[in-house]
């Protein structure tokens, strides 16, 4: 294989290319080995590898970080309470489209319900048959939440 023409140093026949981390005499000179010599200050300071190319330049003023010119967002933190006033504010709104519909609809009807007779406006009719549906579902969820809790703790106590 021919030498990579673009390499910066070639290497010399005797040292490795990898797992040397010194000299293999350690009493080589440095004048002699241009390896083994430190760079002076100001060859770091132009191009190290090919001469075509130009030195970046470094000023202590500028940040080596990139930084934002606008400040960032104030970040808002939700709190409990901020979930609280929240669900309070859309239970209000439902109350209110309930309270709505009842007004709405006050034909009276009569319901029989397992030998009963009831006679209620129809919007307080359906208003008590979805809080009836509601419990249905409500209670064994609440009891199985209940459950799993009382599991949880258990399992964290062994």
């Amino acid at each position: 294989m021919s030498e990579d023409p673009t390499r910066a140093t070639p290497l010399a026949r005797d040292v490795p290319a990898h797992g040397n981390v010194g000299p293999s005499d350690p009493h080589a000179d440095p004048l002699t080995q241009p390896g083994l010599r430190r760079p002076a200050p100001s060859e770091l300071d132009g191009p190290v590898t090919d001469p075509s190319m130009r030195a970046v330049p470094t000023s202590p003023e500028q940040p080596t970080v990139p930084t934002s010119t606008r400040p960032s967002a104030p970040v808002v933190v939700r709190t409990r309470t901020g979930g609280l006033w929240t669900g309070l504010i859309l239970s209000a709104i439902v109350l209110i489209f309930l309270l709505v519909f009842i007004l709405q609809n006050l034909n009276v009807v009569t319901i029989f319900f397992l030998g009963f007779t009831f006679s209620l406006p129809v919007g307080v009719a359906l208003l008590l048959a979805a809080v009836a549906g509601l419990l249905l579902v409500a209670i064994p969820g609440g009891l199985r939440i209940l459950q799993l809790r009382r599991a949880a703790r258990r399992a964290a106590v062994r």
